[in-house]
């Protein structure tokens, strides 16, 4: 019998892409971290050129920044996190276009993880709309791209900066054993 134990929480990370930084970084900082906690890590701005997918809406050339946050993520708390993240994209909206798009996340040892509000044969519902898209794993000291992965996530640049923050994780977790089993159901 397997027995269930609850889960060692996970490093927080989030994807920002725009072409319009100026109109609000780092104003949006504060909002970010008092959902997420203290931002502990942030990438230089990387050009996102995989796809034209968010041109129409958030104009070009988009770059993208890689947050980390120093403050745990408990792994049933993605959903709340997607959904709040999902609400600063409204509150900043300007003439009905986002300035932003908000990809919230967590890396383990084992994966990453982002959050999402699109059903796909891969993702795993969560709750109250969000599922868990699993978007690379980590194997024998490095990232693997999974048939569904993003191609930008698939880029050596991006899996340095995730190898980053999962040495971050990993230095982390020693201060936050809290693996507890689950007693067994009384029957």
């Amino acid at each position: 019998m397997s027995v269930p134990s609850l889960p060692q929480p996970a490093r927080t990370v989030l994807s920002v892409l725009s072409a319009h930084w100026d109109a609000f970084w780092p104003a949006l900082r504060p909002d970010l971290e008092d959902l997420a906690g203290p931002i502990d890590y942030e990438s230089e701005l990387i050009p996102f050129t995989q796809t034209r997918y968010y041109d129409a809406e958030l104009g070009t050339p988009i770059g993208r920044r890689i947050l980390s946050f120093a403050r745990p993520l408990a792994l049933d708390a993605l959903p709340a996190l997607k959904l709040a993240t999902n609400a600063l994209e409204c509150a900043w909206t300007r003439a009905g276009r986002r300035l932003f798009n908000l990809d919230p996340g967590y890396i383990t040892q084992e994966r990453l993880i982002l959050a999402t509000g699109k059903n796909f044969s891969h993702r795993v519902y969560l709750h109250d709309g969000i599922w868990a898209d699993l978007t690379l794993i980590f194997h024998k000291g490095d990232w693997f791209d999974l048939p569904w992965t993003f191609p930008d996530y698939a880029s050596p640049e991006i899996k340095a900066h995730l190898t980053i923050l999962r040495e971050m994780y990993k230095t982390s977790l020693h201060s936050t054993h809290n693996n507890k089993d689950i007693p067994c159901p009384k029957v």
